[in-house]
C-alpha cells in the first residue's frame, strides 16, 4: 500500500512488513513527516509487525484541506480509522509522538474497539494538558501556540527558523536537514499550522470536563485500552505536570516511561528506548 483514500482526500503511506502480520500505525508529529519512524520501524518489522506509516492530514497533498476548520482531532482519528479499514484489519496498534500522540489518545479514548494498544511519545493526554496550562508553567511552553494562529506570519516565520530550530532542542543536523528541506516554502507549512489553529481551540477546549453541573454533560470516558506513555525529562514543549496528570485518565493498562535527559525528538534521537517500549507494550496482547 502507497496511499489510502478517506473521501476526497488521498494519502501518503509508508507500508513495511509481512501483510498479514499484527499491524502498526505510526503517526508523526510537527513538523514531520512519516520519515520520523525511519529509525524505528525496521525493529517492529524484526519483531514481526506490518508497519503502516502515513502522512497525515495537511502533510500529504492529496489531503491538504485549506480552512483552518479542516483540523478537528475527531476527524484527524478518523483518517486513521480509514487506513485501519483499507489494510483490512479490524483492530491495529496505534503509536503516536507529538501531535501524533494526540491523534492516539483520541483513538484509544473515542474507538476502543479498533484500538489494540496505543503508545505515545512526548504528548500527554489532552485533558493533563489543559490541567498543566492551569496549574504549572505549562503555559509558557507553549506560548508558541498562540503565535502560530497568525495567517501567512507564522509560516513565514517559522521557514526562517528551519533548520536550527530542530538542532536547537536536540535533533541531529542530518535529520533536522531532511525536515528543513520537507518544509521548504510557506504553502508546505499551511497545512500543518492548520492542526493548532483547528485543534487549539476547538477540540482541546472540548477535551476539558463541562463546569456547568446542570448541563447534563459528563466527564470524557477513560481511556480503557492497554496504554504507555513515554516521555523524556527535557521536553522543551511539553512538561513534567501534565505527563504525570495523564495516568489518572486511564482507566486499563498503562505504563508511564519517563526517559531521563531526553528531549522532544524521541522516534529520531531515543530509537532505542522507544523500540523497547513500545515492544513491550505490543506485546504485552500477544
Amino acid at each position: 500500500m502507497q496511499t489510502y483514500r478517506r473521501g476526497q482526500l488521498t494519502f501518503d503511506v509508508a507500508d513495511s512488513g509481512p501483510a498479514d502480520a499484527p499491524i502498526v500505525i505510526l503517526l508523526h508529529g510537527f513538523p514531520q513527516d512519516r520519515h520520523a519512524w525511519d529509525k524505528l520501524t525496521p525493529r517492529l518489522v524484526e519483531a514481526g509487525y506490518r508497519v503502516l506509516a502515513p502522512d497525515q492530514r495537511g502533510y500529504s497533498p492529496g489531503a491538504a484541506p485549506r480552512k483552518r476548520t479542516a483540523y478537528p482531532l475527531a476527524q484527524l482519528a478518523r483518517d486513521v480509522i480509514a487506513l485501519v479499514d483499507a489494510a483490512g484489519a479490524e483492530t491495529a496498534h496505534i503509536v503516536g509522538h507529538d501531535w501524533g500522540g494526540a491523534v492516539a489518545w483520541q483513538l484509544a479514548q473515542a474507538h476502543p474497539d479498533r484500538v489494540a494498544t496505543a503508545t505515545t511519545l512526548s504528548t500527554p493526554h489532552p485533558e493533563a494538558l489543559l490541567w498543566a496550562m492551569r496549574h504549572s508553567d505549562q503555559w509558557r511552553k507553549s506560548t508558541y501556540m498562540a503565535f502560530f494562529q497568525l495567517p501567512w506570519i507564522a509560516e513565514r516565520a517559522t521557514l526562517r527558523q528551519l533548520p536550527e530550530m530542530y538542532v536547537k532542542t536536540g535533533m541531529a543536523p542530518e535529520d533536522a536537514q531532511k525536515y528543513a528541506d520537507r518544509f521548504s516554502t510557506p504553502e508546505s507549512l499551511r497545512g500543518p499550522l492548520g492542526w493548532y489553529r483547528s485543534m487549539l481551540a476547538g477540540q482541546l477546549r472540548a477535551a476539558k470536563p463541562s463546569r456547568n453541573r446542570g448541563s447534563g454533560q459528563q466527564r470524557a470516558r477513560k481511556v480503557t485500552v492497554p496504554m504507555s506513555y513515554v516521555w523524556g525529562t527535557r521536553d522543551f514543549a511539553l512538561g513534567r505536570a501534565a505527563a504525570e496528570k495523564s495516568a489518572e485518565f486511564v482507566s486499563g493498562p498503562y505504563e508511564f516511561v519517563e526517559l531521563e535527559g531526553a528531549g522532544h525528538w524521541l522516534p529520531e534521537v531515543n530509537t532505542d528506548e522507544v523500540a523497547a517500549a513500545v515492544l513491550r507494550r505490543l506485546q504485552s496482547v500477544d
